[in-house]
């Protein structure tokens, strides 16, 4: 059966041209069928000039909720905007899975509210994957749908993450780490601690704590963090690659020589740039909610678009929402601190954008 991919063709900062070239791109590469979701009027103009394409249609949705709008006001205020109206088509049957470039806390709100959690999952968490030494991959979770969490949130993103890893990547039995600021089991603030004791009697492959510099290491497969702390990772890494290779580049032009030099390696350091691009690796799931639900990057091009679609696609066909589902039941859901384990948080005061 073919994978039905809806698409909010209004999300981001360059919605909605590039969103609808990478739409284009992904339904003549991926065998998919593809539903943009938008001001249908804005999409046509984008598709001037193109033939009919088969696999992709649209469905019009009158409003956009802006990168910097209040995530639940707008989505409670806009039940026609592209977000709501592809989260709903999702909830119905008629599509399996909703890609966005869009405002991260709306789409974590419309997919709270649309789908609902997978039973048995507290939070959700934004999961995205990195590149890692030797040719390794690393998904690190959460990167931004909590600012604030308890021991059962992070234990319950380190079952996540595992499962995703061995599905999506066939990894038995993946690595899990806890980043803290030393190796040791004690190192930590104390809701690290306590994760990291949950993950110690756990069944999962635990590999102790992680360091900042180590992330890229390879020595791990899954990295579990809160959402703030998370967030700063990915736009630091993001920031520090971006200097790499403005200054590679700089050092090239600098003279003849370093030209020539430039131009033996690059065949090579396209490849380096390649891999450590954010558009190759399709954005974050929002892992813990009933639906395959992917967020690209705000400043998505056409390829990271692209790439989105593909892991949207990818999650679907290697079952991940079951897998999810299955997990949610293994998971330890004792009550920790004050409230319990599953208790609703307020969205407003736990999601990044």
């Amino acid at each position: 059966m073919t994978t039905r991919v809806v698409l909010d063709a209004m999300g981001g900062d360059r919605a909605p041209g590039e969103i609808v070239a990478g739409a284009l791109m992904a339904v003549g590469g991926l065998g998919i069928e593809l539903i943009l979701v938008g001001q249908a009027e804005a999409i046509r103009r984008e598709l001037e000039g193109t033939t009919d394409v088969p696999g992709l249609r649209i469905v019009d949705a009158r409003d956009v909720i802006e990168m910097e709008e209040h995530p639940t006001e707008a989505v409670r205020a806009k039940p026609n905007a592209s977000i709501n109206v592809g989260l709903r088509m999702v909830k119905a049957g008629q599509a399996d899975a909703f890609v966005t470039a869009g405002n991260t806390g709306a789409t974590m709100a419309a997919a709270l509210l649309t789908l609902g959690r997978v039973k048995g999952i507290g939070r959700p968490a934004l999961a995205t994957v990195f590149p890692a030494a030797n040719d390794g991959l690393t998904i690190f979770l959460d990167v931004g749908a909590n600012a604030d969490c308890r021991p059962i949130h992070l234990t319950q993103f380190a079952y996540m993450g595992a499962a995703y890893m061995e599905r999506m990547f066939a990894i038995a039995r993946p690595r899990v780490a806890l980043l803290s600021i030393g190796e040791e089991d004690s190192k930590g603030s104390q809701l690290v601690i306590e994760v990291n004791k949950a993950l110690r009697a756990g069944r999962l492959n635990f590999v102790g704590n992680v360091e900042g510099k180590d992330l890229s290491s390879g020595m791990c497969e899954v990295v579990v963090m809160d959402g703030f702390t998370g967030n700063v990772v990915i736009k630091t890494v993001e920031g520090i690659a971006d200097l790499f290779f403005n200054e590679v580049r700089r050092a090239v032009e600098l003279t003849p020589w370093n030209r020539a030099a430039g131009l033996v390696l690059y065949s090579e350091l396209r490849k380096v740039k390649r891999r450590l691009d954010y558009a190759e690796y399709g954005g974050a799931q929002l892992l813990g909610v009933d639906g395959v639900t992917v967020i690209a990057h705000g400043r998505s091009n056409a390829r990271a678009i692209f790439s989105a679609v593909r892991a949207a696609r990818d999650a679907v066909q290697n079952g991940v929402l079951d897998v999810i589902r299955e997990v949610a039941r293994e998971i330890p859901a004792k009550r920790t601190g004050p409230r319990a384990a599953g208790a609703a948080a307020s969205l407003d005061d736990h999601t990044l954008d």
